[in-house]
């Protein structure tokens, strides 16, 4: 049956089946199909579809395809009867409910549809400290599949809290309950990513587990990932050996003014996704800067001014040692009412060039 479908290639699957799943259009009662190494993802609005991913770097097409009906798959929301607030990290559901007995009914819903699930987290604080951890409730387990659950490529059975989570093509091993990490940054991590030509330097100065230094490795650049959060540089390290990058990614714990000497003017592309504090550290990214550079800015600003504050704050330190041009500005998504989360690409030279 002819049904409305966005194509898309296979690698930018999961970050257009989440900008469908977030328009709340994707359509549960027909199968994906794939051919000639192209996703046909139903939906069920065309026209709120080609809305949806018209922000994504990647090449889709809003299109009709003969899609089977999917046969007998029961999701959460057939269960509850109405559709939950969930985010997938790897195997592990995610939810944010106050009312315990709705976090249970929820979580007892999500291990019993038939889509996989490993175990169902709680978020139980907010993000805190210089870490960026939160607290998380196990909500639910789903006792046979964590009987199963092995991380092939390490060999390691997997806590309620640990898991392996596969973006555009690569995979990335962490545990919930020790680092940061947010799959809604997969579509932004890709962008950026997408920018950096072989043999480019790059410094990713609150690199986490990699998402950014990882990829970037993989396109042929020498990454230097830095990261206050001891555990999950170990988990960059990791993450680099099971992606076949070891040899291209340097993976440093502590603060990243702390080692700036070691990698002065060294940098060809900055990452800077520290977004409720990057201004305190961009002395320090001038400091890195080769003598030319791309900075990829992350802030959280009102809506009134969202960019003014990272522009004013980039030039107050660069400038006029570098001359500084914002060569793309856009907003990442909505952060709080009024707030939001943008991102800065500067473009920095050195003046005297």
């Amino acid at each position: 049956m002819d049904v409305p479908s966005v194509a898309v290639a296979r690698e930018a699957g999961e970050a257009t089946r989440t900008a469908l799943a977030e328009a709340a259009v994707l359509d549960d009662d027909h199968e994906i199909a794939v051919e000639d190494g192209r996703l046909y993802i139903p939906v069920t609005d065309a026209d709120a579809a080609a809305d949806a991913v018209a922000e994504l770097d990647c090449d889709t097409e809003v299109t009709t395809y003969d899609l089977p009906v999917r046969q007998g798959v029961r999701t959460p929301a057939d269960i509850l009867g109405f559709e939950p607030s969930v985010e997938r990290i790897g195997d592990i559901v995610v939810i944010d409910e106050d009312d315990p007995d709705r976090a249970a009914t929820i979580a007892a819903a999500v291990i019993d549809a038939d889509l996989p699930a490993r175990s169902v987290l709680n978020r139980a604080s907010k993000i805190k400290g210089e870490l960026r951890v939160r607290d998380w409730e196990v909500v639910a387990v789903d006792s046979a599949a964590t009987a199963e659950a092995t991380d092939a490529a390490a060999g390691n059975d997997l806590t309620p809290t640990e898991t392996v989570h596969r973006e555009y093509g690569h995979e990335f091993c962490l545990d919930l309950a020790s680092v940061y990490f947010s799959p809604r940054l997969a579509t932004e991590r890709h962008r950026v990513v997408e920018q950096i030509e072989p043999d480019e330097q790059i410094l990713d100065m609150f690199a986490g587990v990699g998402p950014f230094a990882i990829p970037a490795a993989s396109r042929g650049a020498s990454a230097v990932a830095v990261d206050l959060n001891e555990t999950a540089v170990d988990y960059c390290r990791e993450n680099a050996r099971r992606n076949g990058v070891v040899d291209a990614v340097t993976a440093i714990a502590g603060d990243v003014r702390g080692v700036a000497d070691d990698y002065d003017g060294w940098a060809d592309r900055l990452v800077m996704n520290l977004p409720h504090s990057a201004d305190e550290f961009v002395a320090t990214a001038v400091e890195l800067a080769g003598e030319e550079c791309v900075l990829h800015y992350y802030d959280i600003q009102h809506e009134d001014d969202p960019f003014g504050p990272g522009i004013e704050a980039i030039k107050s330190a660069a400038e006029p040692a570098y001359t500084v041009s914002v060569e793309t500005q856009h907003v990442v998504r909505s952060y709080a009412p009024h707030e939001l989360n943008v991102c800065l690409d500067v473009r920095l030279r050195r003046a005297d060039r």
